[in-house]
């Protein structure tokens, strides 16, 4: 008897240590979407669902217990109202987040990575719906996208999201009519082909995959705007893919990111690149000789029951318009890269790249750097430049839709009501010189004593008049 009890005690025992430890929880929560991050010991299955009467979403991890406190956990201004936990059979723990309205849940795991372990996360996502209170993002861990691992979740894994400092926009403004800004982010070469290769042995297709990793990040957490990956993996995308690629899922912009090399290793610097006329000539022709291809190609508007000069007529106007838009675009964008690294190409250069050809989406390709010079290689590989080039590229994207932005998105709407979302960076001096105002009618119109601005805070722009 004695020698069974010590064996269930040992299997008891075992059991114990062998089940997988939420050691922590961190929350950060912005406008529309609420992340929530269990730091767990070790990988572990998983399952994720909704429940209704009150709204709940549900988190049964296997062969885990709760190993941590939720002190110094604030849900104030998030999805969340409380989170409980509770042991389930077969040694699983449930978490139950019992969440405001009805957020859609997604869900990966996070391998480990820069002395952090294994991390689930949840992010709650609630479009056109705005917390009540604005909440101060805690620092969550810099995600890499990778694969899902050992989870089986019931609901499709979310592409990672950056540290939840998105800006919150003003709830007389949430129009759930109205859509997000697309922006197509295409990472050069892939798989099989690596691009070039720098002096140390970079590849190019890994640099330009992680700076647009970067990039998607920052896009997800801007509020109104929202990423597409054409490439988000090491695989290869044929160049015709990707253009199709953006048109599908519906972008307002495709940034094909590339890092450039020449024989000259002392060749240095970031240049873009638009469609030229030269280019969009020869591809009108092949758009309209292929009949699947010619069914939708000026924003929207059909063309099959067209006749042969009119088509024509209709797809050179739309693309002449879309490399008008790319040239813009492409010059904001060269605008703020030089603060990042020194320029190759002072304007905006034109070239027939096949990534650029989409007839009705404006394009640009970036040239981030020279891979072929070994300093610039060296750069190239850091974690801290590539997200430098990554802000740089969105903040020029943001000043082109700051007064481009299409009819029947937020951007849109929120641009026409004169408001400011304040971001890393900004100046009072800054702000009013951007908007044509003063900083007295700034700190008037929005009550502002000091010189301090809360990151994510929405301020009134007044018109050159004052009201």
């Amino acid at each position: 008897m004695k020698r069974i009890l010590a064996l269930l005690l040992l299997l008891v025992s075992a059991a114990s240590q062998a089940a997988t430890k939420v050691e922590q929880v961190r929350l950060a929560a912005a406008s529309d979407i609420t992340r929530v991050v269990f730091h767990l010991s070790a990988s572990s299955t998983y399952k994720l669902f909704s429940l209704p009467n009150p709204n709940r979403v549900v988190v049964d991890i296997a062969d885990a217990r709760f190993a941590t406190s939720l002190a110094g956990v604030d849900f104030t201004g998030s999805a969340v109202k409380t989170l409980r936990t509770g042991p389930r059979d077969g040694g699983a723990l449930r978490i139950v987040l019992e969440v405001n309205g009805k957020p859609k849940p997604k869900s990966f795991i996070l391998q480990p990575s820069e002395g952090q372990g294994y991390r689930l996360v949840v992010d709650l996502e609630s479009p056109g719906v705005v917390n009540q209170a604005q909440a101060v993002p805690s620092p969550l861990p810099t995600p890499v996208t990778v694969p899902v691992v050992n989870a089986t979740p019931n609901v499709a894994a979310a592409p990672p999201v950056e540290n939840m400092a998105a800006s919150p926009v003003p709830a007389n403004n949430a129009d759930e009519t109205l859509r997000d800004l697309v922006i197509a982010i295409d990472a050069g070469h892939g798989g099989v082909d690596p691009g070039a290769i720098g002096p140390r042995g970079t590849q190019e297709k890994d640099v330009v995959l992680a700076i647009s990793r970067q990039l998607e990040s920052l896009i997800r957490a801007e509020p109104g705007m929202r990423p597409v990956m054409v490439r988000d993996g090491d695989y290869f995308v044929r160049l015709r893919d990707r253009v199709n690629k953006a048109r599908d899922g519906k972008a307002d912009l495709l940034i094909s990111i590339h890092a450039d090399a020449v024989n000259e290793r002392s060749a240095k610097g970031s240049s873009v690149y638009v469609l030229s006329s030269r280019g969009a000539s020869s591809e009108a022709a092949r758009w309209l000789a292929e009949k699947e291809n010619a069914s939708d190609l000026v924003g929207g508007v059909s063309l099959d029951d067209k006749d042969g000069v009119l088509k024509s007529v209709l797809l050179d106007l739309s693309q002449t318009a879309s490399i008008e838009a790319s040239l813009t675009a492409g010059g904001q964008v060269l605008r703020y890269l030089k603060d990042v690294n020194q320029l190759h190409r002072h304007r905006v250069e034109q070239a027939g790249f096949v990534v650029l050809k989409a007839p009705d989406i404006p394009s640009m390709l970036v040239e981030t750097a020279f891979i072929s010079n070994p300093d610039e290689e060296r750069k190239l590989g850091s974690a801290a430049h590539q997200r430098q080039l990554a802000l740089a590229i969105l903040s020029g994207v943001k000043d082109y839709f700051r007064t481009h932005a299409p009819p029947g998105t937020k951007l849109a709407l929120w641009n026409s009501s004169r408001q400011h979302v304040v971001a890393r960076g900004d100046t009072l001096s800054g702000i009013a010189d951007r908007y044509g105002i003063s900083i007295a009618q700034l700190r008037v119109s929005n009550k502002i004593s000091g010189d301090r601005l809360p990151l994510g805070g929405v301020l009134r722009i007044p018109s050159s008049d004052g009201t």
